[in-house]
């Protein structure tokens, strides 16, 4: 009696010290000003473990390893304070308080973590566990029974009346361990009968969480050897919607097991939740340092270097520069925020589709999450009917949700067909997924349409040579208002950049590509290209790694010029299919503060909204033609980074595309009628 006292009292302080106690009185108090009496009255607690049990080991201990004495323990606080106090008139049994204890954190040992990729499970402890991992699948909100209020069939009893036999959900618990038809009496043995109308209601929503490392198999990555398997999270109540498909987050829940017969299901009931951001090597090498202080003298030139040398262990540097460059700036700008989303998609037009999707493929293992999109798979998301008596739909993640904060790689777009093609042409324009799910067929009332945010990046490929898909190879920028390949023209507008990748003749990536191939096999392991261009892949993901983590400031001059360059190309482009949208103000921004993140700066420069223009203007041309700003194909690399002098060179050329720009926004970025 004196070890439940002192456990008693222990709980009472720890309330008081935490706030818990005012929450409770509060609680109370909404409950006392209820129209009708409740048969349960629910209380939740937020607890920290490592501060209980620097108040009391036992009481720690308890929370830790036996929740449900917990439980009870602060279920007899409760009703004490509560008759105490007077908080609530109408309760009258111990049973009537139902507790719900939420750790917030456990212990950082490994006792107290669950690693999604170790089997078997089910042998472990009933306790708060800590797990990490990516939401797959959800369903939507239903209804659970948090408490409910039978009484004795037979009058003559005293528990045909009162609130002797009181059920309330415990973790793992199904909805018939809570109410059915088959429960008796203590006192008699009579068959005990509902009272509907005391029923308390909950919220309920299944979620499907899996090791991050399972989605590997759906990138470029090399399979790791291990199983994985989901796991099916319970949400209840206030933590309903506090997750959402494709996003990774830290969960401190209970295992349990569902029994529903003839199975036995193994799932984790949630106490808490919080978004969780793994953490990856962040730095810049001693070889990116030393470049980025050679390369002081000019804004340019850092980056230029850097895209020239991407990509050399599958194509040779200096090819396809300005698609590495696109690639690189899509990767800097792969943010997982809702608030202010800069998304960043590719389109490359290509007759070299082997060549472009091994570049691609490479690329994507650098992003903090690569999703290879295949054709027979899923896009947006599918559904399919709940398997743990939820009697609702379940929505599994489709190749665009599970890449949420990094890249979705499309591949040829002309192989899809038209159903995939308008599906993917609205969702780059939105930027979301809905789900319609009939009434019925999946036992709803009504049909509901479910959306779920986009935030990844695209990339495709169009092949513009192949003579089966009815186009005309395309020699020159001007593609005007027609299709390119079977893909037709609102595809490619939705896409933010388009880079079309064409041979030349000093440059012919065939045969680059040819040379490339035979100096690594004959000389497999060994350096091909000078030390200057000797960035390992490691190198490359620590940069990146390390830019998508900086915040960058728009200064006042690159502000002016990209709303410059915006208003004079609505003027210019006067067709309403071929003007300027809202949207390229944000391709403009996007492009330009990851051009300054990978120079390594905090400030988006003028230089850096020069590069922006020139690749937004050179996607606007491909798209509907040129205007009275008409750069080259070549504008980001007039030529090939061989030396110090083509750096010069190109710097002196990328000067000369500024003072146009500016010639050209304060020759027609004034008197615009929007």
């Amino acid at each position: 009696m004196d070890a439940l006292r002192s456990l008693k009292e222990a709980i009472i302080v720890y309330l008081d010290r935490s706030g818990g106690l005012r929450k409770f009185i509060k609680d109370c108090n909404d409950f006392k000003g209820a129209q009708q009496m409740e048969a349960v009255y629910r209380f939740s607690f937020d607890v920290n473990p490592s501060d209980v049990l620097q108040l009391d080991a036992l009481l720690g201990d308890c929370i830790l390893h036996d929740p449900i004495k917990a439980v009870s323990l602060f279920q007899s606080v409760c009703f004490l304070s509560i008759k105490t106090l007077s908080l609530i008139d109408h309760i009258e049994t111990e049973s009537q308080v139902n507790v719900v204890l939420k750790p917030t954190h456990l212990p950082p040992f490994p006792n107290y973590c669950l690693d999604l990729s170790e089997f078997p499970r089910g042998y472990g402890p009933m306790r708060p566990l800590a797990l990490e991992g990516l939401v797959i699948a959800m369903t939507r909100v239903t209804k659970y029974t948090q408490g409910a209020r039978f009484l004795c069939s037979e009058d003559a009893c005293p528990c045909s009346r009162g609130f002797h036999h009181i059920r309330v959900h415990a973790p793992g618990a199904t909805e018939s361990a809570t109410v059915r038809n088959d429960f008796t009496c203590f006192l008699c043995f009579s068959p005990l009968k509902e009272d509907v109308k005391s029923r308390v209601l909950g919220d309920k929503q299944l979620v499907e969480l899996i090791h991050v490392r399972a989605v590997d198999v759906l990138g470029v990555h090399d399979a790791a050897s291990l199983r994985y398997q989901s796991v099916t999270l319970f949400l209840r109540d206030e933590l309903c919607n506090s997750m959402r498909i494709g996003h990774l987050y830290r969960v401190v829940g209970i295992p349990a097991h569902v029994h529903q017969w003839p199975n036995v299901t193994w799932s984790v009931e949630a106490c808490s939740v919080q978004p969780w951001i793994p953490k990856c090597p962040s730095l810049v090498s001693n070889n990116f340092q030393n470049l980025h202080t050679a390369s002081a003298c000019s804004p340019w030139r850092f980056a230029a270097i850097v895209a020239n040398s991407f990509g050399s262990p599958v194509i040779p540097p200096g090819l396809y520069n300005t698609l590495k460059l696109g690639l690189l700036l899509s990767l800097v700008q792969t943010e997982d925020n809702t608030d202010s989303p800069n998304h960043l998609d590719v389109l490359t037009l290509t007759s070299d589709t082997l060549i472009i999707d091994r570049l691609m493929r490479y690329s994507l293992q650098l992003a903090s999450r690569g999703i290879h999109h295949a054709l027979t798979g899923e896009l947006l998301a599918s559904l399919s009917r709940d398997e743990h008596g939820a009697s609702t739909a379940n929505v599994h993640a489709g190749s665009a949700l599970l890449a949420s904060g990094g890249v979705c790689l499309l591949g040829d777009l002309t192989c899809y067909k038209k159903d995939k093609i308008d599906m993917l042409q609205s969702a780059l324009e939105s930027r979301t997924a809905s789900v319609f799910i009939p009434a019925k067929k999946y036992g709803d009332d009504t049909d509901q349409q479910l959306s779920f945010p986009i935030q990844c990046n695209f990339w495709a490929l169009v092949d513009i040579a192949s003579p089966s898909k009815r186009t005309a190879r395309c020699d020159n920028a001007l593609l005007g208002s027609g299709e390119m390949g079977s893909v037709p023209l609102q595809l490619t507008g939705a896409f933010g950049l388009l880079v079309q990748c064409r041979e030349t003749s000093n440059n012919h990536p065939i045969l680059s590509m040819t040379v490339h191939t035979l100096r690594q096999a004959m000389s497999p392991g060994e350096p091909l290209y000078p030390a200057c261009m000797q960035f390992t892949t490691q190198d490359y993901k620590e940069l990146l790694a390390h830019v998508r983590q900086l915040k960058v400031d728009l200064s006042l001059d690159a502000e002016r010029m990209i709303h410059g360059y915006y208003m004079a190309s609505r003027r210019v482009r006067s067709d309403s299919t071929q003007r300027s949208s809202v949207t390229s103000i944000k391709l403009l921004i996007a492009l330009a503060q990851a051009h300054a993140k990978l120079s390594l700066r905090t400030e988006v420069l003028e230089e850096d909204a020069v590069i922006a223009v020139l690749l937004c203007e050179s996607s606007v041309t491909i798209k509907h033609g040129a205007s009275a700003l008409v750069f080259p194909p070549d504008a980001v690399f007039p030529c090939a980074l061989h030396d110090l002098d083509s750096l010069n060179q190109r710097d002196l050329v990328l000067e000369e595309h500024r003072k146009q720009i500016l010639n050209f926004v304060h020759t027609y970025a004034t008197h615009i009628e929007e």
